[in-house]
């Protein structure tokens, strides 16, 4: 209380620090407890099916429906369960409403006994025996009836053709689950599928649980054996080599797998909040250490009396620990308020609400290291640096600090705008890179184009009437139908190619119509483009992309007339009608691919390329017609590039976060260079009214108290630039394209520190500057 300033700076610092520290634990205690729930957890894995692609085998989670029980028969006793999970959305009909549901698992009937996802409702051995059930989670009995009990028992139509009957309601599935469901039904309704009986397809998750006593290490030497002798014949004759391993359950969700249509997390996202919460704690405890040895000087008669009454150095040691802890105990009960402020504004920035409860054990074993832990950090220097006090120099007056103090808050003061510095480089870096993507030429128009899903039976029977009733639109420019947009799925296959005999050659895939070039905007670089004048186009003819034909050994000129054959999906060789020019159809953080363009039958998306004008007019087009193609459906869409955007998610959400936090660590060391200033000020008070007398101006004043304080903030941008540098050149390693590490950057992160430094120096500087100098001069 009696030295307010000094204490709103350590308190409103370390509520700061605490408060981001507190934010990054609820948040890794989250993604570190995804599917912990499960009770044999330990022992269960996801099968992963590899395949080899340009050296490297890439991994999708897929498998078709024999693996399971061939997996059951051929390692009994190790493996004692095996459930397969079927990804899906259905058209759900409860009397007159409709609901197109897009969280629908089909699973095996021992799903309720295989994970524990409890029912309050239903037996979980029985719930999914009959092909006629289905299961409902809490939160969808109510949409549909109002209440649970109503549910239980009552007839729902699925895809309209199908009545199944509630036979079991489902707590709603934890936010720190990787799978997620609505509804569940019984996989035994596609056992005719080619899928659940052909071994060469992808469609379900396989999940297997082992024996306690068998590690995953023995199964996968084991697995070679297996492929060889399941899909040896069909390796061979199609050219591929494909692999199995297994995934531990709870390393699923960190695992970079891509369309497995399940929740997955990122853990350099995890790594980028925990650093940078130890980083801005840390420079809150420096303010703390640096605030409280300037004021040992003032409390140095304090120390040296208590000293001559019989105190020892370390119940004075105790003493300042104590105070230390006290603040840090204050700010943590502020920590706290101050969260439960900006939990919404967290949850919206990680994308999901936080499951993790204010009432667990963790929670406050938390808070308490904290108090302990930043309490002793923050407290240590200034208790042992004031108990060290000689009581005979501390009675005679005020003690100097000594160039050593001076030197080791110059240090700490280094310390914490380098980071600030550092932040400062990546925020403006990650920036910098996201609007290189947003802005880069990628090949393509994705300007006012609509993707709308082929995703049901009743678009995909009616898509060709779609495509014609939108195309005799005016204001639509053009329609195309695809197996995926740029940004969504393109497939790989292995192709065999005139001229590279008894060689494996890998190109992703795009099944599209004739449209496909000029919806998209794409570029003819040799050859034509499909056409309805030459109508074995169908069957005959593909396009490649100019790196397909560089890979090949071909220019684009070269490369027309060649045959390419698809191993799986072609019976006869296609010939190679035209080369289109290199476009991105993935990710900026992948190199552009091989990719092969051919009219086989696989419509996933119907694109549709808008003229200008009024564009939800033309949406309310393009809604009309959808809804007279597949009527019981609600209209869908979204525009490409929106989805070109959903891409860089993790990017933009880790720019939005170094944001707020190089801010923040910005502030707090401000915070500490203000109460610096104050000190300097305060301590320099008589000099600067003697320098008034004697003639000197104001600027000379504020100069002279900036220099020193502004010396380890030059020290600190030397530091961070390199380190800064470094850390961004290995960011953009992410990135295939990427936007040069310009000098400016690095020049305006400096010029942004430093001017903010100098900013919150003067505003202390220039007030001790203009007071009246009579005042510092009159005696005590």
């Amino acid at each position: 209380m009696k030295n307010k300033s000094f204490s709103l700076i350590n308190i409103m610092g370390l509520t700061i620090g605490i408060t981001v520290c507190m934010m990054i634990f609820l948040f890794i205690m989250n993604e570190f407890s995804v599917d912990d729930f499960h009770k044999d957890g330990a022992h269960i894995y996801r099968v992963m099916r590899g395949f080899q692609r340009d050296g490297k085998t890439n991994e999708v989670a897929y498998l078709s429906g024999p693996y399971a029980p061939a997996l059951m028969n051929d390692f009994k006793g190790q493996v004692l369960k095996a459930v397969r999970v079927n990804p899906n959305d259905d058209l759900i009909t409860v009397g007159n409403q409709s609901f197109h549901e897009k969280k629908v698992l089909n699973a095996d009937s021992n799903f309720f006994t295989f994970f524990s996802f409890p029912l309050v409702k239903g037996n979980a051995s029985t719930v999914l025996q009959e092909p006629g059930n289905v299961v409902l989670t809490e939160t969808t009995a109510k949409k549909y009836f109002g209440s649970i009990d109503n549910a239980m028992g009552k007839t729902i139509m699925v895809e309209k053709d199908r009545p199944m009957k509630v036979a079991g309601i489902a707590k709603d599935v934890p936010s720190n689950s990787h799978l997620d469901f609505d509804l569940v039904t019984p996989l035994s309704n596609y056992k005719d599928r080619s899928w659940m009986t052909t071994w060469i397809n992808n469609a379900l998750y396989t999940y297997v649980l082992l024996d306690p006593h068998t590690t995953q290490a023995q199964i996968e030497k084991q697995l070679p054996a297996f492929m060889e002798k399941y899909m040896g014949g069909d390796m061979k004759k199609f050219g591929l080599h494909f692999t199995l391993s297994l995934t531990p359950l709870k390393d699923v969700y960190f695992d970079n797998v891509a369309f497995d249509g399940v929740k997955h997390g990122d853990k350099t996202v995890v790594y980028i909040f925990l650093s940078i919460a130890v980083l801005i704690l840390l420079i809150a405890c420096i303010n703390f250490m640096n605030l409280s040895t300037i004021r040992a000087a003032e409390r140095s008669k304090e120390v040296g009396l208590r000293k001559v009454l019989g105190a020892l150095r370390n119940n004075l040691i105790w003493q300042f620990m104590g105070e230390s802890i006290l603040l840090t105990a204050i700010s943590c009960i502020l920590s706290v308020g101050l969260l439960l402020l900006i939990m919404p504004w967290y949850n919206q920035l990680l994308g999901y609400s936080l499951t993790v409860s204010w009432n667990t054990l963790p929670i406050y074993l938390f808070l308490i290291g904290i108090i302990i832990i930043v309490g002793f950090l923050a407290g240590s220097y200034p208790a042992f640096f004031l108990s060290a006090f000689s009581p005979v120099q501390a009675l005679k007056g005020r003690l100097r600090l000594g160039k050593g103090g001076a030197s080791f808050r110059q240090v700490l003061v280094v310390v914490q705008f380098s980071i600030s510095v550092f932040l400062i480089i990546g925020t403006i870096i990650i920036t910098k890179q996201m609007c290189y993507v947003r802005n880069k030429q990628l090949g393509y128009d994705k300007t006012q184009t609509l993707i709308v899903p082929i995703d049901n039976n009743d678009i995909y029977n009616n898509m060709n009437v779609f495509k014609t009733r939108l195309q005799d639109q005016s204001s639509i420019e053009s329609v195309s139908l695809m197996s995926g947009e740029p940004g969504g799925f393109f497939d790989g296959y292995a192709f065999d190619v005139e001229g590279h005999n008894n060689e494996d050659w890998n190109a992703r895939t795009e099944f599209a119509d004739f449209e496909f070039v000029q919806t998209l905007g794409l570029k003819i670089i040799a050859g034509r483009n499909f056409s309805a004048q030459y109508p074995t186009d169908t069957t005959d003819a593909v396009l490649i992309n100019k790196t397909a034909a560089t890979k090949l050994g071909w220019t684009p000129d070269q490369a027309i007339g060649k045959w390419i054959q698809n191993k799986v999906r072609d019976d006869a060789k296609r010939r190679i009608i035209g080369v289109v020019e290199d476009f991105n159809f993935q990710s900026l953080k992948e190199n552009i691919d091989a990719l092969v363009i051919a009219p086989n039958e696989d419509r996933r998306v119907a694109v549709v390329k808008l003229k200008p004008g009024n564009i939800q007019a033309n949406i309310d087009i393009v809604k009309r017609e959808y809804t007279k193609a597949a009527a019981a459906y609600p209209f869908e869409y979204k525009f490409l590039d929106e989805q070109f955007g959903e891409m860089y998610k993790k990017d933009i959400r880790q720019q939005t976060i170094l944001s707020v936090f190089a801010s923040l660590a910005i502030f707090v060391a401000c915070l500490g260079l203000f109460g610096l200033a104050s000190f300097t000020a305060t301590k320099r008070f008589k000099e600067i009214g003697v320098r008034k007398v004697l003639g000197s101006s104001v600027q000379n004043i504020v100069i002279l108290l900036s220099k020193d304080l502004l010396k380890p903030v030059l020290i600190a941008t030397c530091i961070a630039l390199p380190a800064g540098y470094y850390a961004m050149n290995e960011w953009l390693q992410n990135f295939a394209y990427k936007t040069a590490l310009s000098w400016w950057v690095f020049v305006l992160a400096a010029l942004l520190t430093f001017g903010i430094a100098l900013i919150t120096v003067c505003l202390k500087a220039i007030k001790a500057a203009i007071a009246n100098p009579v005042k510092s001069l009159r005696t005590e």
